[in-house]
């Protein structure tokens, strides 16, 4: 009720606020006819320049242009983003961890994390049309998972008859190839992707036995079909495939024994989405959708010695929903849109015991009201009614008042939420080696029973009863900022923002075995809060050169570690003296992996004419926490950081024979940054060369 109230609060203020705007005079703000256009932020298209929320959109132009492979090579480089390894290479929003942050191939969202971490190199990017980033909670819209925001990956569709074929190699024995279709035929239209990446992996340490990355292929297939009935009843079908194998070599250090294990790992993904378009009446646009998805990894380990099996693991996710969605348009002032849908996950795996299954039901609607040129508000909410944590309502406000034709002010508040995910609720996994068990919440009042009966407990140090169930995480979220504009060539976004969370999960010691085991389980425990400022700018130098420029200045902490220090309950010891004292303020540095200063300036020269671009980017993030050294789990010492650090990226090309041939040469990590304890996932200096040929129905070549 407090979080409502709160929101409730703010939603009097910005509309009191707006009241005031309102009653001025509207002006002869003009929209251009070629601004981009998005569709992640309203679910509705709107231009960009419309949507009163902070959004990114990155071109085709842009990617193409920077020569990446993955989403996370394209992600890595945009203000307030960042790239870290956890469980894989996951994406940090507003100092959110990766499993907070949604993330969607043509609005359907991608299974299969781990740990929480959604692999970003999963995706490739030869097929993608243009990236929308919507930061802050869009559980209003879109559900759990989107707590810290959204990045909607919307691929290439349909358009003409034309081929496109890619082939790239680098450093390590990179390679990549490409192919992609157009057909046009009246009113059906078919679009294929396929794609093959690999890699020799490299190896920062080759005294040991095993690589620090594995060599590795995958491959990624897919397809869309567009029919048209008629202009008001439109069928599309998508479908994507993916796999990808990579070995697995390592030492267990055993001595006297075998120890020395590998195999292969694979992981398969796959999805088929229908969608039909119908266009009721001109003002009420309808869309029934089915999203099907299945994720699933396999690994196979054995003794290199003898060939015995060491471990053998599977995991095995599927997720579906149907869903209706309406947009009636009142006019051109009002947009109502409302939505129904239902989700159905399943999971198994080694991990768990049988088939586990969640159910959602949901709706959700949004009212879109532009009352002037000069005053756009956007009111939503969602409601989720959950098989396992109950149920869940997030509101969100937002409103862009155009203070001049060249200043826009906007802002939003809303509330977020994240689902308690299957590993929280069912694990069942036993580590006999390093001596522990975690069981999810849902798992451990049976279990805990079970070992009582056996006379395999020794203590319980939280009861089960009084865990009880694990209730959504939830966030409720300040946007406010400027859009500046002053000519074509020149804009400038600035946005703070406040994110409050409660109701954290995190893991949590209940119970100790009579052979001295720890038992893990988990709870809603923490409250965090991350607030920051960004600044993102864009300058046209001249008709061939563009400069652009971002950073973000972030804080993220736990409330309860300020509580203890301010308390007088937290110490370290002094490593000079030797002498424990007492922590203050200053001490604490926030939340690990989380640095609080990035930025980002890139320079971009492009000569249609000649047929050349090339692109110069420069990323620096600042110090981050890595681990804590001390013992106190709390991130106060210089010996816990990772240093901060700079890396550069250059590409350049050259287009013949009107553009239909281009060859692209380019290096990243220019200056060969590497950290190889802290930082393994940073290859250091990668050259590499690529050939892209375009050819359509046209084309004379």
């Amino acid at each position: 009720m407090k979080k409502i109230f709160y929101f409730l609060l703010s939603l009097f203020f910005i509309l009191s606020c707006t009241s005031i705007a309102y009653s001025q005079q509207p002006d002869t703000l003009k929209t251009q006819a070629l601004e981009a256009v998005t569709v992640t932020a309203t679910r509705t298209e709107k231009l960009l320049g419309a949507v009163p929320m902070p959004v990114t959109l990155i071109s085709q132009q842009q990617i193409r242009q920077m020569g990446s492979l993955r989403l996370g090579d394209v992600l890595q480089e945009q203000t307030g983003l960042a790239i870290v390894n956890d469980h894989g290479q996951g994406l940090q929003m507003q100092g959110f961890n990766p499993d907070y942050t949604l993330i969607l191939i043509d609005g359907e969202p991608l299974i299969g994390r781990t740990a929480g971490t959604m692999e970003l190199s999963r995706i490739a990017i030869g097929n993608i049309k243009q990236i929308e980033i919507v930061k802050g909670p869009t559980s209003s819209l879109y559900g759990s998972e989107a707590l810290a925001g959204v990045v909607n990956i919307i691929t290439e569709t349909p358009k003409n008859t034309s081929l496109r074929l890619s082939a790239r190699y680098g450093a390590n024995r990179t390679s990549d190839l490409g192919l992609s279709a157009n057909l046009k035929y009246g009113r059906l239209g078919i679009y294929a992707f396929a794609n093959r990446y690999g890699s020799g992996g490299y190896d920062f340490t080759p005294e040991t036995f095993g690589r620090t990355v594995e060599p590795f292929h995958t491959y990624t297939f897919q397809s869309k079909i567009h029919y048209d009935f008629s202009e008001k009843i439109k069928l599309k079908i998508s479908t994507r495939y993916f796999n990808e194998q990579q070995e697995a070599n390592f030492d267990l250090g055993r001595v006297g024994q075998a120890s020395l294990v590998g195999g292969q790992g694979i992981v398969k993904d796959w999805n088929l989405n229908p969608t039909l378009d119908w266009q009721v009446l001109p003002s009420l646009k309808v869309y029934f959708r089915y999203y099907h998805s299945q994720y699933a990894t396999a690994s196979d380990l054995r003794y290199l010695q003898d060939q015995k099996p060491y471990e053998s693991t599977f995991f095995d996710q599927t997720f579906q929903r149907p869903e209706i969605q309406a947009v009636y348009f009142l006019g051109e002032k009002h947009i109502f849109t409302v939505g129904t849908g239902i989700v159905s996950e399943s999971v198994a795996a080694t991990r768990y015991q049988g088939r586990k299954a969640f159910a959602t039901k949901y709706i959700f609607g949004q009212y879109e009201f532009t009352p002037s040129n000069r005053l756009s508000l956007l009111l939503g909410g969602r409601y989720d009614q959950h098989s396992v944590y109950g149920s869940q309502f997030s509101p969100k406000f937002s409103v862009q008042y155009n203070i001049h034709p060249q200043i826009a002010l906007r802002g939003s508040a809303g509330v977020g939420f994240k689902a308690p995910d299957f590993r929280q609720l069912y694990l069942n996994f036993v580590n006999s080696v390093a001596g522990y068990s975690v069981f999810g919440t849902e798992e451990l009042p049976f279990i805990l029973t079970q070992l009582k009966a056996q006379n395999q407990i020794a203590e319980v140090f939280v009861p089960s009863a009084t865990l009880g169930a694990l209730k959504a995480e939830t966030s409720f979220a300040y946007n406010i900022g400027f859009k500046i504009k002053l000519s074509d060539a020149f804009q400038w976004n600035l946005n703070a923002f406040r994110n409050n969370v409660s109701n954290l999960i995190e893991s949590q010691v209940v119970a100790q075995r009579t052979n001295g085991q720890n038992i893990f389980s988990y709870r809603n425990l923490k409250s965090i809060f991350t607030q920051g400022i960004e600044s993102d700018l864009s300058y046209q130098i001249q008709p061939n050169w563009s400069f652009s420029a971002g950073y973000q200045y972030m804080v993220a902490k736990d409330r309860e570690v300020i509580r203890q220090i301010e308390a007088g309950e937290l110490f370290r010891r002094n490593p000079q003296t030797l002498v424990t004292e007492r922590l203050t303020l200053t001490d604490y540095g926030g939340l690990m992996n989380r640095s609080r200063h990035m930025a980002n300036a890139k320079v971009f020269y492009q000569n249609a004419t000649k047929g050349v671009n090339a692109s110069l980017r420069v990323i620096y993030r600042s110090r981050f926490g890595f681990g804590d050294t001390n013992g106190n789990l709390v991130l106060d010492d210089d010996s816990e950081y990772v240093k901060g650090f700079i890396t550069c990226n250059f590409a350049a090309s050259k287009a013949f024979w009107k553009e239909q041939v281009q060859l692209q040469v380019g290096i990243d990590n220019l200056l060969n940054y590497r950290n190889p304890s802290q930082q393994p996932n940073i290859a250091g200096r990668l050259w590499w060369l690529s050939l892209n040929v375009q050819l359509t129905k046209k084309s004379s070549l």
